[in-house]
């Protein structure tokens, strides 16, 4: 059993900074790629953010300068740094990651619960 567990949401003010978390538990083998989703209300879920298991990394246009991505390789945890935070920013933000697991040696996505982010003006 494979899940990622996140945290860090809560309610901040337009300008303010955010640090989401996810860590990977269960029986892998390794962990590859890693990424950050949104969905606002009434959109679709859109990818803003993503980490290679060399650190490097890729950005939506809208959160560029502003997000950072990271990850602990040795925790299998994935970090996002959300600077200068705008109200266009409220989402529900998901974590996922490309997981290997030991019992069939398959390769997969597995998807964080998903932690709410609401931005006030």
């Amino acid at each position: 059993q494979v899940q990622l567990a996140e945290s860090g949401g809560g309610l901040v003010q337009a300008g303010d900074a955010l640090r989401l978390s996810c860590a990977a538990s269960g029986s892998f083998s390794s962990v590859f790629g890693m990424y950050w989703y949104r969905q606002a209300p009434g959109q679709q879920r859109e990818l803003v953010a993503q980490i290679t298991i060399g650190g490097s990394t890729n950005y939506a246009d809208s959160v560029k300068g502003r997000f950072t991505i990271s990850r602990d390789n040795a925790k299998n945890t994935v970090y996002r740094q959300m600077n200068s935070l705008k109200p266009e920013d409220t989402a529900v933000y998901y974590c996922a990651a490309e997981i290997r697991v030991i019992a069939t040696m398959i390769t997969r996505n597995y998807w964080g619960q998903g932690t709410q982010v609401t931005v006030s003006s």
